[in-house]
């Protein structure tokens, strides 16, 4: 018997992020489980104390998984960039302030990696993170993270995907994740060496351990 637990019928996408909630719809889609988020919910969105993305991960999963009695699935993740010793990492969203502004955001990351010298390829590399936790009201909870390496751009290129997405050109690939569809993004589904984004990555994980 597998020691993973599998998920059923309904979960909370444990977010108030739109972009997010949108990806993991798409990702969900396939498997035909009701979603439904914490913002629809209204349910407040927790402190992440955490210290890394899964602690925060957790702590948001826990959180709505308590206050509604169902299964939530939360995401935590960021851009990592190596010049600046993996900033801003886990403060990849309070890098864009209380307005979400993820423009300014790319360009403080780009102010402060020229400001270190950093303009050839090489010293721009970059990856992001994602840690996905599903908690159930009884406690139990599951735990997987994906990683997809690459470069920063100047300028972000596209207006596709939210967050960083514009300024991060993946590992192999020619256009940033700003320039690429959700199909091409997630590789969907996110199913063996398709999975590309770091999200699609950790979902292929957690698809073959509680949804297959």
């Amino acid at each position: 018997m597998s020691p993973h637990r599998r998920l059923a019928e309904r979960v909370i996408i444990a977010t108030h992020n739109g972009g997010k909630l949108r990806e993991m719809r798409e990702l969900m889609a396939p498997y035909g489980i009701d979603c439904v988020s914490a913002g629809e919910l209204g349910l407040p969105e927790p402190e992440e104390t955490g210290v890394t993305f899964m602690e925060n991960a957790l702590i948001k999963a826990r959180a709505a998984a308590m206050a509604a009695n169902l299964p939530a699935l939360a995401d935590d993740s960021g851009l990592c960039v190596a010049a600046l010793d993996g900033a801003p990492g886990i403060y990849s969203a309070r890098w864009a302030g209380e307005a979400k502004d993820f423009a300014a955001a790319m360009a403080l990351v780009e102010e402060k990696v020229k400001a270190l010298g950093c303009v050839a390829p090489e010293q721009r590399a970059s990856w992001f993170i994602s840690a996905l936790a599903i908690v159930w009201p009884d406690g139990h909870a599951e735990e997987f993270e994906g990683r997809i390496d690459g470069v920063l751009v100047d300028p972000p290129r596209g207006t596709a995907g939210f967050g960083y997405d514009p300024c991060f050109l993946p590992e192999g690939h020619s256009r940033t994740f700003g320039e690429m569809t959700s199909e091409e993004k997630h590789g969907l589904p996110a199913d063996g060496s398709r999975a590309l984004s770091h999200r699609a990555r950790a979902f292929q994980m957690l698809a073959k351990a509680c949804l297959a």
